[in-house]
């Protein structure tokens, strides 16, 4: 069922996500050399830019702070295009937000390119690294032009500052249901749904951890409550890193990422919290680390680098040129049974070296190589109630294991990629619901993406015997493994976070525009939403062990 989406991008790490997510899109449409898997008309608009050029843009509302954004110029960005629009673009220049922002909130702790203020997370990048030092918000590698209906700046308060942030959900709330900003948000919305041949639904991508979780309540609220057959899939964002050492920011930062995950999963088709981060709660736990990838935890610039791969690869299914199955029968698919969040995982790159058969890649490893990314403490998953998993990359490479003599696993007695991963997962996952594509097309990482690559992958992302050095085209693809699951594992995320608020007092500036009943139901929600992930004593388990931390 072929049909479009409009994406939403709500604050300002999901502006650094979505910014690389439209660059490896763009990057995909430059490679003509590999088929045309995934639909470009899914996420993206085409019109006629400068010089008759056809240009993509995204079929994107994104919504951020004032100061946030230093390479667009949003008091021009409302400009009224033609109807039809055939390519006026927003591509302007705020010179005063560029020369004064430092790239992140305060609570994010997150720098600029050279890692300041920030610590390095795990493998910080080397002193080789070609990351452009004038690297500081999202629209400074946004690579794609963005239609003028495309920005909406909020201008009550500020991207950076000690005082002025959007920093409670209350707050994010207060601020739909001001009518003015209801009526410009519903204003850009139409638009572009307007324009859609067949509207599939909604990608939500919003910030998890400051006030924007409120203002992606009240948006998905909105859309649940306008557009109610369509998918409305919200991806809830978090940094790598959280300021620690301040306890009043880390509480603001946990009540809103609880009453977000509880109000966004209300409203949404699916919900999956997405981040390296170690965990949501007040307990710092170290950012997940990459054997092939030496990213610095401390730069928005690299960890959204991260999760825009994955998020273009867990989004595959749907915007497949041959797909048959839309957004709302794709959550439905993860979601059933109350179900509504669901956890992402990753190999990124899926380890394979180059000319390697899929059957031997599968079968060096015990358990899949992909990470978890969606912040709880990682236990060994054996089971799952059901799961999307996509590899891409990998079909250029050998079917079956040409090695004469070698023992044939049934794994090798498949006849194609997708039948030996299929058989690999209902081995791995008996009982569960897996479906499963595997495309050729790779992830593309040409720059914006940084070069934080391990020596030891070629060019196109495979591993090497030993260490080689690059030109400056450094690794230009890799392919990746990724999956959503819905997984026991999601009653300790969840009831984790119900635990950690519980013994707290009301009261403070986390709690403005916030009524302490609707906290308590939303609280409620959580335990509730939590007990559909509990199978027995596999869940007094894990509940055990959140006491003893």
């Amino acid at each position: 069922m072929l049909g479009e989406a409009v994406t939403l991008q709500l604050g300002h790490y999901s502006g650094c996500v979505g910014a690389h997510w439209w660059g490896l899109q763009a990057a995909a449409l430059r490679s003509p050399a590999e088929p045309a898997e995934l639909r470009a008309a899914a996420l993206l608009r085409f019109g006629r830019g400068p010089g008759g050029t056809e240009s993509p843009a995204p079929r994107l509302v994104a919504l951020e702070l004032k100061g946030g954004v230093g390479a667009l110029r949003p008091d021009e960005a409302g400009t009224e295009p033609p109807v039809s629009w055939d390519g006026a673009i927003a591509d302007y220049r705020d010179r005063d937000c560029a020369s004064r922002d430092t790239g992140s909130r305060r609570g994010d702790a997150a720098g600029d390119a050279k890692g300041n203020p920030g610590a390095a997370g795990p493998g910080a990048a080397p002193a080789g690294s070609q990351d452009a030092p004038s690297v500081r918000l999202w629209s400074d590698y946004l690579n794609v032009p963005l239609h003028p209906k495309s920005l909406y700046v909020i201008r009550q308060y500020l991207h950076d500052g000690d005082c002025g942030c959007l920093e409670a959900f209350g707050q994010g709330e207060s601020l739909l249901q001001d009518p003015a900003c209801v009526e410009e948000l519903e204003d850009r919305l139409h638009f572009y749904v307007e324009e859609c041949d067949y509207l599939q639904g909604f990608q939500v991508l919003c910030d998890l951890h400051n006030g924007f979780s409120g203002v992606g309540a009240k948006v998905t609220e909105l859309l649940h409550d306008e557009y109610s057959r369509k998918g409305i899939l919200t991806w809830g964002l978090t940094p790598a890193l959280s300021a620690v050492g301040d306890p009043q920011k880390s509480f603001c930062r946990l009540m809103n990422t609880a009453l977000g995950i509880a109000h966004l999963s209300r409203h949404s088709s699916l919900f999956c919290p997405l981040s390296l981060s170690g965990s949501l709660g007040l307990k710092p736990e170290p950012p997940v680390t990459f054997p092939y990838i030496n990213y610095n935890a401390s730069l928005n610039y690299h960890s959204s680098a991260i999760l825009a791969a994955a998020l273009d690869t867990l989004t595959a299914p749907y915007r497949l040129c041959s797909s048959q199955a839309s957004m709302l029968h794709f959550a439905d698919s993860l979601t059933f049974s109350g179900r509504k969040v669901v956890a992402a995982w990753a190999a990124l790159p899926f380890p394979a070296l180059s000319g390697s058969s899929l059957p031997d890649v599968l079968s060096a490893h015990q358990d899949l190589p992909w990470k978890l990314l969606s912040s709880w403490k990682e236990q060994k998953v054996s089971s799952c109630f059901a799961q999307s998993v996509v590899l891409r990359g990998m079909c250029q490479e050998k079917a079956t294991s040409s090695c004469p003599g070698q023992p044939r696993s049934p794994l090798h007695s498949c006849e194609s990629p997708g039948q030996v991963l299929q058989h690999h997962l209902h081995s791995q996952f008996p009982g569960a619901f897996s479906t499963c594509q595997v495309l050729q097309q790779p992830c593309h990482t040409q720059p914006p993406f940084p070069q934080f690559f391990s020596p030891l992958l070629s060019r196109r992302g495979f591993l090497l015997d030993r260490a080689q050095g690059f030109s400056s085209a450094g690794v230009q693809s890799m392919p990746v493994l990724a999956a959503l699951q819905s997984c026991p594992g999601l009653h300790s995320l969840l009831s984790g976070l119900c635990r950690e608020l519980r013994p707290r007092r009301w009261g403070g500036s986390c709690a403005a525009g916030l009524e302490q009943d609707d906290f308590q139901e939303a609280l409620e929600e959580l335990r509730t939403l939590a007990q559909c992930y509990e199978t027995g004593c596999g869940a007094a388990g894990s509940e055990e062990e959140g006491d003893s931390d």
